[in-house]
């Protein structure tokens, strides 16, 4: 009979935030696959827990992951921890987990600590809608399309990001959005947590005179929905109602659908649109 995958969640600082169902499940498991052993051995040794550990991590993932499915096959029941908080969130679990369920393996999740969740609740800023991108990429053409969607994006964005590329992605994050509300969140749950709720430009000022220590968690507002409509309809206001119609007729819309979508965009009746259209169409 075939073994289970069990994604337990780490403490991301203090250690009393670890369940007590985690606990029972390294200790049960028969082998932990965790990022860095010299990191959770600190966590066994405190809770008195001496099941086998195995590095899993970024740059053996795929391979590693063949290993520990065989395991499972064979019956074993692997336990996967990360450095802190919940595995497969920014975190080569992802991996594992898709190459379980592949091999029909089932795959269970014992919850707990988790810095989005914890910074997002601390920001102030809107918890009802938001979403998660993790670390920006380094490479710029793919980093530049990742800031070009954030710009239109009305929901809280939760981010992350490490102490000596706070001030850049700072920087970046102000020249493509502009003005934001942002929540830098560091030492969550540990002895000197802080959070620091600001503007972007404040914070850019903030950290050229302070040095970032730590590993950050940013949660930036979204949008303005309202101003970002307005720019929107200055944009489209630039151009003939003919050369939008024609906009959206390329784009695969039929001619009444086209009609419409000028309408609303434009913030005019379609009768408008319609009449306008009718007369280039004489005139010509």
């Amino acid at each position: 009979m075939a073994g289970k995958l069990y994604l337990c969640a780490t403490p991301i600082g203090n250690l009393g935030d670890v369940t007590g169902r985690v606990l029972e499940a390294l200790k049960e498991a028969d082998l932990i696959a965790c990022e860095d052993t010299r990191n959770s051995i600190r966590l066994l040794n405190h809770f008195d827990i001496h099941t086998p550990m195995t590095s899993y991590h970024e740059f053996n993932k795929y391979d590693k992951a063949d290993v520990l499915i065989k395991e499972m096959q064979d019956g074993k029941n692997v336990a996967l921890i990360s450095d802190a908080g919940t595995p497969s969130i920014s975190d080569p679990g992802e991996v594992l987990v898709q190459k379980c369920i592949e091999a029909g393996i089932e795959v269970t999740s014992l919850p707990g600590a988790s810095a989005v969740i914890t910074a997002l609740t601390l920001s102030g800023l809107s918890a009802r809608r938001f979403c998660f991108e993790g670390f920006l990429p380094r490479d710029k053409k793919e980093r530049l399309e990742v800031l070009t969607e954030l710009k239109s994006e009305y929901r809280t964005t939760v981010l992350y990001e490490a102490p000596h590329h706070l001030k850049g992605t700072l920087n970046d994050l102000y020249e493509s959005l502009g003005e934001r509300e942002i929540a830098l969140c560091r030492e969550l749950t540990k002895k000197h947590e802080e959070v620091l709720r600001m503007g972007l430009k404040e914070a850019i000022d903030h950290y050229d005179k302070t040095e970032p220590k730590g590993e950050f968690v940013l949660v930036l507002s979204g949008a303005d929905k309202k101003a970002a409509l307005l720019e929107e309809r200055a944009k489209v206001l630039e151009i003939s109602i003919k050369e939008h119609f024609e906009k959206h007729l390329a784009a695969g819309l039929d001619k009444k659908a086209a009609m419409k979508k000028v309408a609303e965009e434009r913030g005019i009746p379609k009768r408008e649109v319609y009449n306008s259209l009718l007369e280039v169409k004489e005139d010509e």
